[in-house]
């Protein structure tokens, strides 16, 4: 079962239009959906998140439905998951629980691996809290309270310790990746890095520019960990495109920090290519998503972006396509699946990079 919040500045068709992104999400994890519930509220209830009538509401439902899981769509401060899971009866799961368990089986390299797990225990750490707590319930005096609480504690310094290490083991990552950069950048070899919300079509743009065979899927985050390929413009100038982990909406921010090693391709490439599925109903909402988080990975450094409308054969009309170059000037529209207007994108790129080195004093 889904469960998620109508909140005073969003609309109806927003908070619908989120629930059926959280619909995927379930089903690329593996579940069956049964039923989906939404409440209208100013805010989120602190301990609930939802209100009590709406939980009694699911709790009847889900035991109706034999629903075994319910999936929220927001993330859940550690006392809302334990107080939804006692109220329901059956586990409850947030959003942000939701991604890491894709990002879990995504993962193919050791790099993603690494960083899959540190946002697990960044994640967990908070919601250690409570357990502790339960044991110390179990009675009182002697050789009750104490045992709990030093388990937790246990808990909390073997957590701690393992994300120390992954850092290290991420940082050297970082390092060797660094050298590869700085080898790229004295041989003046630019990298363009394909961004974008998850599922717009950039592994099968990748594919089509690279003459790659990478893995493609109609699924959301079928590419998690990055890939490099090299790829000439139509004058021969080489290049090393980059296929990154697609951007989604509420991202949490400690996400984005453990998979900081991967990201750093997109902030150290000299030209962006912001993929984006044009006939997508909320595709509005999905390009404001990338930009926020664009803006989380290059703080304040500015970054060259070039906007690539992804299925445009299944566009309407003309109109359409002249209202977007209209309000998308520095934009192309292609179809990665068909390849037409690659060649266009690859001119624009070459042009782009080349003003780019003019700018540099390269030329």
């Amino acid at each position: 079962m889904l469960a998620g919040l109508i909140l005073k500045n969003t609309s109806a068709w927003q908070a619908e239009e989120t629930m059926a992104e959280l619909e995927e999400l379930a089903k690329t994890a593996g579940a069956r959906v049964l039923h989906v519930a939404l409440q209208k509220r100013d805010t989120p209830d602190t301990s609930l998140y939802m209100g009590k009538g709406k939980v009694e509401e699911l709790r009847l439902l889900a035991e109706e439905s034999q629903a075994d899981v319910v999936i929220v769509d927001a993330e859940l401060t550690p006392t809302q998951g334990r107080n939804l899971e006692e109220a329901l009866g059956c586990k409850v799961v947030d959003r942000t629980a939701l991604i890491l368990d894709i990002f879990a089986t995504r993962a193919r390299s050791r790099e993603g691996k690494l960083q899959v797990e540190l946002a697990q225990l960044n994640y967990l750490l908070p919601r250690l809290a409570g357990k502790g707590t339960a044991m110390s319930r179990l009675g009182g005096g002697i050789g009750t309270r104490g045992p709990g609480e030093t388990k937790l504690e246990m808990d909390r310094r073997r957590i701690r310790r393992r994300i120390t290490n992954l850092n290290k083991e991420i940082e050297k990552i970082k390092k060797h990746r660094m050298v590869q950069r700085q080898s790229r950048k004295k041989n003046r070899v630019p990298t363009v890095a394909l961004v974008g919300y998850t599922n717009a079509g950039k592994s099968t743009l990748f594919n089509a520019i690279t003459r790659a065979n990478t893995f493609t899927e109609d699924k959301l985050f079928a590419t998690l960990d990055p890939l490099l390929r090299r790829a000439r413009l139509p004058a021969g100038q080489e290049i090393i495109l980059a296929d990154t982990v697609g951007f989604i909406r509420k991202l949490p921010h400690f996400l984005v920090a453990s998979f900081r090693a991967t990201l750093e391709e997109v902030r150290e490439a000299d030209l962006l290519l912001n993929v984006i599925d044009v006939n997508h109903p909320a595709m509005e909402e999905q390009l404001t998503s990338v930009l926020t988080v664009l803006d989380d990975i290059h703080g304040k450094e500015p970054y060259e972006l070039l906007a690539v409308f992804n299925k445009a054969d299944i566009l309407g009309d003309e109109t359409s396509r002249a209202r977007l170059k209209r309000d998308y000037p520095d934009s192309v529209l292609i179809s990665a699946l068909k390849g037409t207007g690659i060649q266009e994108l690859m001119l624009l790129v070459e042009n782009k990079l080349k003003l780019m080195d003019f700018r540099r004093g390269y030329i």
